[in-house]
């Protein structure tokens, strides 16, 4: 454990910083985890509930922003994604590590595509494609599962999704999608914790990187190039995507 230290530290800085800025800190501190020696399965709920206060801090700065998904209402959104997270988590404890290890780079993968183009995918669909309440739950369910099973870029998958339905900005959605992003976590969070499924030394060595980072991302936020953030973030997502193929 001594000797992981700097990893997990560096790890937590640079994942509380990416989030801070673009998302994708899972891409930095799962591998970490891996790396200080545990397997997959439990890396990865470890990941989820260091990453979560983060989530949970941005869902509190944009509360007074919150808005409803056209006419959608996050009083239904939320409880379809905390359900959604709950199965997604249930499901990884489920999923043993020798069947994860070969799923993993796939979902890496399509983390990484998402964050490449999910944007311009956002934009491109707004307005010009348009589906009712009942598909836009039905997929909201299954991207809290994906949710609380791993997770990468989980708020642009659902933003994707929501520009069928509302032809809003991604500004006007990022309070709602931090909210339920945050609420699919924390039903995750807390399977993982009741389970057991979480290494408290390693995630406690961690956490406070995270927090240290998250709060130096925001501020570096302020004088770096959003494209420049943009592509560090997507080259980082696919060295690591590379590696674990």
């Amino acid at each position: 454990m001594i000797e992981h230290i700097p990893l997990l530290v560096g790890a937590g800085l640079l994942a509380g910083a990416m989030n801070a800025v673009a998302g994708g800190g899972s891409f930095v501190t799962f591998p970490a985890l891996v790396f200080a020696g545990l397997p997959p399965v439990i890396a990865n709920a470890t990941s989820t509930v260091a990453l979560l206060p983060g989530t949970l801090a941005s869902a509190w700065a944009y509360r007074e922003g919150m808005t409803d998904i056209g006419g959608l209402r996050l009083r239904v959104l939320a409880p379809v994604t905390v359900v959604g997270g709950l199965i997604g988590a249930l499901l990884l404890l489920f999923t043993p590590n020798r069947i994860f290890d070969a799923v993993i780079p796939w979902l890496l993968l399509l983390a990484t595509l998402v964050f490449a183009g999910g944007r311009e995918l956002v934009h491109a669909l707004s307005g010009k494609v348009h589906i009712g309440k009942t598909p836009v739950l039905i997929a909201q369910f299954l991207i809290a599962i994906y949710g609380g099973y791993f997770g990468g870029a989980v708020g642009l998958m659902m933003m994707a999704v929501w520009s069928l339905f509302d032809a809003a900005d991604l500004k006007s959605m990022a309070p709602a999608r931090t909210l339920l992003t945050s609420a699919a976590n924390t039903m995750a969070v807390v399977c993982f914790i009741v389970a057991g499924a979480v290494r408290w030394q390693e995630l406690m060595t961690m956490l406070p990187a995270v927090v240290a980072g998250g709060y130096l991302g925001a501020l570096g936020a302020r004088f770096l190039p959003p494209a420049l953030i943009r592509v560090a973030v997507v080259i980082l997502c696919a060295s690591v995507t590379v590696y674990f193929f």
